[in-house]
């Protein structure tokens, strides 16, 4: 059985659920389509689209915990989620040109210093190394295209027609062009992958066809940056910590953590700056620094994904973000260039574009204090941090399709999906079950009975029924 696969999105999710199936010998065509560039050509600083999309590309944490990252084990249960995210880690292990550097990090002990004021997500993470993500990326690219895997770059879907199974695509540099050439393309299953970069398209496919979702709650903060030494007692029984608080209406926790030669990282989506951060293994690069997000994730909000793009535009200076702090300067990037913000003397703006909802990271800073007396006000912020993310589709769970389209997959962003590993184990299971499906297809037409005509069947046990064999006695019911 040859069934075409078209994956929209070469990120984490998409990469890792063709690696599935051309490990296991799938026979039929497969293709990714991504608005970025191969690893090749893909520039460092291209955080948002191309080859492993975001994270694959900037980040080389992979959490191993199905308590943080999405709903994985919701779908799945609790063994099967590990098992489908240590496929992803060990997928960048076998690509990685010194896997022997790959370190995990387990912490199993609270604490006592920092219950009065937070609580401490304890889950292992393994440390790839964001130095090594770009060949990674290049040895597992020409893996899947030996592997006879077809790759469409710089190319932006414009619309996809889930009834007749066909999309219609765009070169991007064509996207201003008045008179652009869109091309028309088909698929037999759909693997929808888009990161943070189509959200827009997300959205509006699931208001085109109707599709039952779950809102998401808003997302947004800022990325927190101070030297390490001010945080070296709790790096030393979590590297990669997760401070958390929880309220009725609005919880927190410190995110995506770099630590020794750390380093805040820009991302622009819909022309706006916001602020991620990645840590360095080489020695070379060690500031001994600390970066990592403070988010607030925010119930009761409408339209929580519009109402986050537009604080997001609130807080854009000069065409960039904006920097506070009490004593500090904006650090300068791992090229050592000054990282692209706007210094503000007083939180006013941020205030107000906030709503409110500021006070919540002023406190958590303030009890930071506390817990580090050393930091005081040697530190400073980016802002924003955010994640975008889109209403959440509701899927069958064995195969995380579409429950009104049972060949079209929502993996990754496109379902919610926060981290490398859950966003690859998304693709992982997809793959898994179209390779069975495959199989029982393919092993049901290679049996002799189902390959003979009605006439030819005689007065053999089995009938063929609706394209399936049945007892000969059951079939006989069924025709009274």
């Amino acid at each position: 059985m040859n069934k075409h696969v078209v994956i929209i999105g070469a990120g984490v999710a998409g990469v890792n659920a063709a690696t599935k199936l051309v490990d296991n010998n799938y026979d039929g065509k497969i293709t990714i389509i991504d608005m970025g560039k191969d690893p090749y050509l893909r520039p460092y600083e291209e955080v948002m689209t191309g080859f492993l999309g975001a994270g694959g590309w900037s980040d080389g944490k992979l959490t191993y915990s199905t308590q943080i990252g999405g709903q994985l084990s919701k779908y799945v249960g609790e063994d099967k989620a590990m098992e489908l995210m240590k496929q992803v880690v060990d997928n960048f292990s076998r690509f990685h040109p010194h896997p022997e550097q790959i370190i995990l990090s387990n912490p199993t002990e609270e604490p006592e210093f920092i219950k009065p004021y937070f609580g401490l997500r304890l889950f292992p993470v393994w440390h790839i190394g964001t130095d090594y993500l770009h060949e990674i990326g290049k040895s597992w690219y020409d893996y899947l295209v030996s592997k006879g895997v077809e790759f469409e770059w710089e190319t932006k879907l414009i619309s996809i027609d889930f009834e007749n199974q066909k999309f219609e695509a765009l070169d991007v540099y064509q996207l201003d062009q008045p008179y652009a050439n869109t091309r028309v393309g088909s698929y037999d299953t759909l693997i929808f992958g888009v990161g943070k970069s189509g959200i827009d398209f997300t959205s509006d496919i699931m208001e085109q066809y109707n599709l039952p979702t779950e809102e998401k709650p808003a997302q947004i903060g800022v990325r927190f940056e101070a030297p390490q030494k001010h945080f070296q007692k709790l790096i030393d029984i979590a590297y990669d910590f997760k401070l958390y608080r929880k309220d009725d209406k609005v919880s927190l926790r410190s995110f995506c953590t770099n630590n020794n030669a750390a380093y805040v990282a820009v991302e622009e989506t819909y022309g706006n700056h916001s602020y991620n951060g990645h840590a360095k293994k080489d020695e070379a690069f060690r500031n001994n620094m600390t970066n990592f997000g403070i988010l607030m994730e925010i119930k009761g909000i409408k339209e929580p994904f519009k109402w986050a793009r537009e604080l997001v535009s609130k807080v854009q200076e000069n065409s960039t973000g904006l920097f506070y702090s009490p004593t500090r300067e904006p650090s300068t990037t791992s090229e050592g260039i000054d990282v692209s913000a706007t210094k503000i003397e007083n939180l006013d703006v941020v205030k107000d574009a906030f709503q409110g909802y500021y006070k919540y990271i002023e406190d958590f800073i303030n009890d930071m204090k506390k817990v580090f007396p050393t930091l005081k006000d040697d530190w400073g912020i980016y802002v924003p941090e955010v994640k975008y993310l889109a209403p959440e589709p509701l899927v069958n769970y064995e195969d995380l399709s579409l429950t009104k389209y049972p060949n079209v997959h929502f993996v990754g962003d496109a379902l919610s999906a926060r981290g490398i590993s859950v966003s690859g184990a998304h693709g992982t299971l997809v793959a898994e079950q179209i390779l069975s499906m495959s199989d029982a297809i393919n092993n049901f037409l290679s049996d002799p009975v189902n390959n003979k005509e009605p006439h030819e069947m005689g007065d053999m046990h089995e009938n063929l029924i609706g394209g399936l064999t049945m007892p000969k006695e059951n079939t006989n019911k069924l025709n009274k």
